[in-house]
């Protein structure tokens, strides 16, 4: 999946979650298109035309617009006779009949990748409450934007080849192979969690562990942060786990094995052929 389908995926999440906690009855939204200075609505809920579909607002023209350009919320109590914005876009707002309008930016990085829109149909002050509840469901969109980011990264680097003769060559795979275990459970998207695993399975190129040898996921996800030199707090932190599960995985796997040191089950496993 690319990352405009993942990040459209997450923003009609946010405005069923943005519709559900402030009761508004509109919401809309997008993403900010690559290169351009703009962002393109593509997702309504709630909406009783599709004037707004696929439209493309300007940074610092209309609402949207201004939100991009200061990267921060904005609303409207009157969208048609607002003094705080320019009227671009009146007419497909207007054929939609909203008039109280919110926008929230979805920052990432320092820039704002998307906008989410909530909307009333009769002019009123939008209030304090509302527009944190709009700005929570904004932040949702960032950490899973922040994950796919990051996670997309560590499968760059994972695919990337080691140049000749470079000894940290392994390191490096294996600090991969630990870090895509560890992104994986936090991943929403199913295909680019599959993706990631898959990866995982690149790295891992031996022959399939011989019989009796079955470790759990989360046995694995451990093993490999081990692997990579981690302690248990350190693996703790990355698994989003306690330190005391880690422990726990750790001595079922290390039973599985037939290990007696965390050493000794990171070399059976790399004999198994489950990690690098």
């Amino acid at each position: 999946m690319t990352v405009d389908a993942t990040g459209a995926v997450e923003i009609r999440r946010a405005l069923v979650r943005l519709r559900r906690t402030t009761g508004l009855p509109v919401a809309f939204g997008g993403l900010v298109e690559a290169g351009r200075p703009r962002i393109r609505i593509s997702e309504l809920s709630g909406t009783a035309t599709t004037s707004l579909l696929a439209l493309a607002v300007t940074s610092g023209n209309g609402l949207g617009g201004r939100t991009v350009a200061l990267a921060r919320p904005c609303a409207v109590a009157d969208y048609s006779v607002s003094r705080q914005i320019s009227h671009e876009y009146d007419a497909p707002v207007a054929a939609e009949g909203l008039r109280s309008v919110l926008a929230v930016p979805v920052v990432v990085r320092r820039r704002v990748r998307g906008v989410l829109y909530g909307a009333l149909r009769d002019a009123r002050p939008l209030g304090d409450r509302t527009m944190a509840a709009a700005v929570d469901a904004a932040r949702d969109v960032e950490q899973a934007l922040v994950v796919g980011d990051e996670a997309r990264d560590v499968l760059a680097a994972a695919r990337a080849e080691p140049p000749p003769g470079d000894s940290s060559g392994w390191e490096q795979v294996r600090e991969a192979h630990a870090a895509l275990r560890a992104l994986a459970p936090r991943i929403t998207d199913p295909a680019l969690r599959t993706e990631l695993l898959d990866a995982c399975a690149l790295l891992t190129p031996a022959p399939a562990p011989p019989a009796g040898v079955a470790l759990a996921p989360r046995e694995l996800d451990v093993l490999a942060c081990v692997a990579a030199g981690a302690t248990n707090a350190v693996a703790a932190a990355r698994l989003g786990v306690s330190a005391e599960t880690v422990k726990a995985y750790l001595r079922s796997a290390m039973r599985k094995l037939g290990a007696g040191t965390r050493g000794e089950a990171v070399a059976a496993a790399r004999r198994a052929g489950v990690l690098p």
